[in-house]
């Protein structure tokens, strides 16, 4: 039986212990925290329930086939709600004027009538965007997402070639110019550029190839699990414990063991600390690192056996950095839907702000805020509210760390402050600030502490052409055989649907499957019996 060691607890390492553990593999999961999760983590105060990461449930084929991967299924395990609306816009306000705003509704018919309410003619044209999107999107899965890219030759599928010409105009378009080629209005052009913020960059820089994300919200619509992310965690973890995967948490580790052979160097376990401080030496076959790949390659590794040294960092451009304010609120807040996007009228100033030569944290910013209590009464006590407010700013450490009631660092409550006003301002909601119950703020400085977060960065590497696809950092250890990569600093990229994919990448290195798109289903050596979400119908 292979003895697998994986490095860390958040979904990318759940997911790739539960993958193998099915396999046949003997996995011990070795998480740094308490708790599991790592980014999608859940904090619990004064009867709120707070996710502190992922909140959009976007690309529902990608959980679907993970599930069938592991034996089960998505409706099996977890409770999909369909949100209508989907999301709310609100644009920056006049000097003396009312915010600009726009629902987006779910179906696609009624997004075009919705475009078409702004901009005359842009339905028929976004239609024809869709459709655009939605080939994207499929050829994507068919040869991009899912390719451990260790042939070549699986790029050379006829469709592949087919299409090159117009993948080779979508790579050299940025998706701010695709956009703004077909609209005119300028809330609309945002809605369409802002999936670039969810995978580390500005739509300046996005290559057009990633249009393919609106076919996600505008076309598919957007889903919540009930118990939000968490949810996912709890029903990994259940899924991973039941395919025999031992979980330890509270458990540091501190190197990754090799011995040198003749053919370089192999694996042979990891080094790792308790919560007492004890240190232990542990033995494996192969080892999968869910954590930070930074954090992987210049903390864990010798220098001679790094894939990615400190100096091939130094290249790479870093996705933003977040100030994440949780907030309890007494009342109703009927202005917000369950997610709401507030986009800054000076667009290119608020992504220099954050990507420049010149970093410093926006203001205003673009923010992003989901009111889960919208759709999940187990968030928030009766007769309250439950608010995530994500301020994207620069990847920056020094940014510093939150803390209760305003306790945090300088800069990151002042952020907080300001998003607090925006929202209050924006959406019409006068009192917001005289209704908090509860406020907690996380800044960057936590996300190093924490998750050992490159730079304190909120996604890892942005998702700029060459850091995308077979550009971006793979999956298996160029110099130490039998060590894996998972996660979103890794490739696919970054995105929960991402490090699912990460997942199941490693699994086709270990098999030495070359093939380009999603696994097919295999009987398992480790059937997992994990029951289904409660009320849930097998």
């Amino acid at each position: 039986m292979t003895r697998t060691i994986v490095i860390g607890g958040g979904i990318a390492g759940l997911a790739t212990a539960a993958l193998l553990a099915r396999e046949g593999h003997r996995v011990r999961l070795l998480e740094q925290n308490e708790q599991l999760g790592g980014r999608a983590g859940s904090v619990e105060v004064e009867g709120f329930r707070f996710d502190t990461g992922p909140s959009w449930y976007l690309m529902p084929r990608v959980f679907e086939h993970f599930f069938e991967l592991l034996g089960t299924s998505a409706d099996e395990q977890l409770d999909l709600r369909t949100l209508d609306p989907g999301y709310r816009v609100f644009g920056e306000p006049a000097s003396e004027g009312r915010a600009p705003e726009m629902t987006v509704p779910h179906g696609r018919e009624r997004v075009e009538a919705a475009f078409e309410r702004r901009e005359p003619g842009s339905g028929r044209r976004l239609r024809r965007y869709l459709g655009s999107a939605r080939r994207a999107s499929e050829m994507a899965e068919r040869y991009f997402l899912y390719n451990p890219f260790t042939r070549w030759r699986s790029l050379a599928a006829p469709e592949v070639l087919r299409a090159a010409p117009r993948l080779l105009g979508l790579l050299g378009t940025s998706l701010a110019r695709f956009a703004g080629r077909r609209f005119s209005d300028p809330l609309l052009r945002q809605v369409l550029g802002y999936p670039a913020v969810f995978l580390g960059t500005d739509p300046d820089r996005a290559p057009a190839m990633y249009h393919l994300m609106s076919a996600l919200d505008l076309d598919e619509g957007v889903q919540y699990p009930m118990g939000g992310f968490w949810g996912l965690i709890e029903r990994l973890e259940a899924l991973a414990r039941d395919a025999g995967v031992e979980i330890v948490t509270g458990a540091r580790v501190t190197g990754i063991l090799t011995r040198r052979e003749r053919e370089g160097a192999t694996v042979s376990g990891v080094r790792w600390s308790d919560a007492r401080g004890e240190q232990h030496v542990e033995h494996a076959n192969l080892v999968v690192s869910g954590a930070d790949l930074h954090h992987t390659e210049t903390a864990l590794l010798p220098p001679e056996l790094r894939s990615y040294p400190e100096a091939w960092w130094e290249r790479l451009e870093s996705g933003p950095g977040a100030v994440i304010v949780l907030l309890g609120v007494e009342g109703a807040l009927p202005q917000l839907e369950h997610h709401s996007l507030f986009f800054t009228r000076d667009w290119g100033a608020n992504f220099r702000a954050i990507f420049g030569d010149r970093p410093s944290v926006p203001d205003p910013a673009s923010i992003y805020v989901c009111r889960p209590s919208a759709t999940d009464g187990g968030v928030a006590p009766e007769g309250h509210e439950n608010l995530f407010v994500l301020i994207p700013v620069p990847a920056d450490e020094g940014i510093g760390a939150g803390g209760a009631d305003g306790g945090g660092d300088p800069r990151v409550e002042r952020a907080a402050d300001a998003a607090i006003r925006q929202i209050e301002e924006w959406a019409g909601i006068p009192d917001l600030r005289e209704r908090i119950v509860v406020r907690r703020t996380i800044g960057p400085a936590d996300f190093a502490e924490q998750y050992q977060s490159w730079r304190g960065g909120m996604l890892g590497p942005a998702h700029v052409l060459r850091q995308s696809a077979m550009w971006r950092a793979q999956n298996a250890s160029k110099r130490v055989s039998g060590l894996f990569y998972a996660g979103a600093t890794t490739a696919p990229g970054v995105g929960v649907p991402m490090c699912l994919i990460s997942a199941e990448l490693v699994l086709k290195r270990i098999r030495g499957d070359h093939s380009a798109g999603p696994t097919a289903p295999r009987p398992s050596t480790a059937p997992v019996t994990a029951p289904a979400r409660p009320g849930a119908v097998r």
